[in-house]
């Protein structure tokens, strides 16, 4: 067996990848009964533990999620994504995603984000929004293709011009080595540019790993590349003294650069409370019977608070916090009210065997249609609100929705964690951390 430890937190969580091999269906059968019996053994003998973990307080937002599987940092200077998926307990008491859905069984899709922030009649066409992830997702433009085409959206490809994938130096080659869980969050990010501004290129700039050095390679690449009017980096890590040495990776005059709060709840994560950037809270978002036609909360997951090392932007007034406060603005990340994703790269070949290993944790990525969130889902909604506003010559850093708050739906409930009951963690009127001063009604804020 092939093992690779990842790091959650505290805890170290040591997966196994079983070598590929061709197996006769009568082994087949047998792999998959022993499967279940052992399934069902282990669910009789943690009943009671899967029991009280449900019915129990949360005490730590990821462990009442499914984290795409990008590497939590282990040392500074490295990030993680911050995507995750909408998922259900298991026998054994953790949680793992839905494996398999429809595109009208997962999530919202493009027509509702639309009509939620209020986009319809807009159009960024001829607009490019780059996103900046790390490893290489090796099905992006045919996982794109099939998302944009379920859904009726134009296509965008290599061949006609609107997408463009290249490593952190802006060559087509070499590429990163593959990676299923910044695959799923490569998946996203492009669905959901496609979902917010069907008109818009799409740049996917894949750096070499998710060290921060590689990263801000990326970062310079996309946001220098002619066409690019915003930037979406759908990943952090915690702060430390060295982030301040890496922000003028973010100041590019011109170009709104979006980045997300965080999926572990309250807490300060870079490069959100970069001066330079559009911190990207999260929310959960609901039809309903009101004039808007949706409701939205603060989602529990969303990263917010005050960063120990930012300076406080000229443009920022909050009185609870002498530095940087995060976020800015947010949009729908709860995975329970997510977004249809796309993605196909794993390591267990596709069809319903792989469904059931993906299901049960025993295999990594996904095969097919799944109900996504996290800020990751976010933060690319925000840049290319940006793209379809089409004011990028004029923002600066994150200061442009601040004189606009009135072309923002304001979210006025929720928490994200303790704070003593602060805006820091606790939405409500007004600007709060973990939705920052709304989310987009129409593009009139950015």
């Amino acid at each position: 067996m092939h093992h690779r430890e990842i790091s959650s937190g505290s805890l170290l969580i040591r997966r196994h990848r079983p070598r590929r091999r061709v197996r006769r269906p009568a082994a087949a059968l047998t792999a998959l009964l022993t499967l279940a019996v052992t399934t069902l053994t282990i669910g009789l003998a943690t009943s009671v533990q899967a029991a009280a973990l449900s019915s129990a307080p949360s005490t730590s937002v990821s462990a009442h999620l499914a984290d795409f599987g990008c590497a939590h940092p282990v040392q500074a200077g490295q990030a993680r994504c911050f995507g995750v998926m909408k998922a259900h307990r298991t026998a054994s008491g953790r949680m793992s995603p839905f494996a398999t859905g429809s595109p009208t069984t997962v999530g919202y899709v493009p027509s509702d984000l639309r009509s939620a922030y209020n986009l319809g009649g807009t159009s960024g066409s001829g607009r490019t929004v780059a996103i900046v992830d790390a490893m290489n997702d090796p099905n992006a433009e045919s996982d794109l293709a099939a998302y944009r085409s379920a859904y009726g959206l134009p296509s965008c490809t290599t061949a006609n011009g609107c997408f463009r994938k290249v490593n952190q130096n802006g060559q087509a080659s070499p590429m990163p080595s593959g990676d299923y869980g910044w695959a799923e969050e490569i998946s996203l990010d492009l669905d959901m540019v496609s979902a917010t501004c069907p008109g818009c290129h799409i740049l996917l700039v894949e750096a070499n790993s998710a060290n921060t050095s590689d990263l801000m390679t990326a970062e310079d690449t996309a946001a220098t590349t002619p066409g690019v009017v915003s930037v979406s980096n759908s990943w952090g890590g915690s702060e430390d003294n060295t982030i301040t040495a890496a922000d003028s990776h973010f100041n590019h005059s011109g170009v709104a650069i979006t980045a997300s709060s965080g999926d572990s709840g309250y807490g300060a994560s870079w490069p959100a409370s970069s001066p330079y950037v559009t911190a990207v809270g999260g929310t959960s978002l609901s039809k309903a019977s009101n004039s808007r036609g949706w409701a939205e909360t603060a989602w529990s997951g969303a990263g917010s608070g005050c960063s120990a090392y930012e300076a406080k932007p000229s443009w920022q007034h909050d009185s609870g916090c002498a530095k940087r406060t995060v976020a800015d603005v947010s949009a729908v990340a709860d995975p329970n009210t997510g977004v249809a994703v796309y993605d196909t790269y794993n390591n267990c070949g596709g069809g319903s065997l792989c469904d059931t290993e993906l299901q049960l944790g025993l295999a990594q990525g996904a095969d097919g249609w799944v109900e996504v969130g996290g800020t990751s889902a976010s933060s690319p909604i925000i840049a290319s609100v940006y793209a379809l506003a089409g004011n990028t010559s004029q923002v600066v850093n994150g200061s442009y929705p601040y004189s606009r708050i009135s072309a923002l739906n304001d979210v006025a409930s929720g928490s994200n964690g303790s704070c003593g009951g602060s805006y820091l963690c606790t939405a409500g009127p007004g600007y709060d951390g973990p939705t920052g001063l709304g989310t987009p009604n129409g593009t009139g804020a950015f």
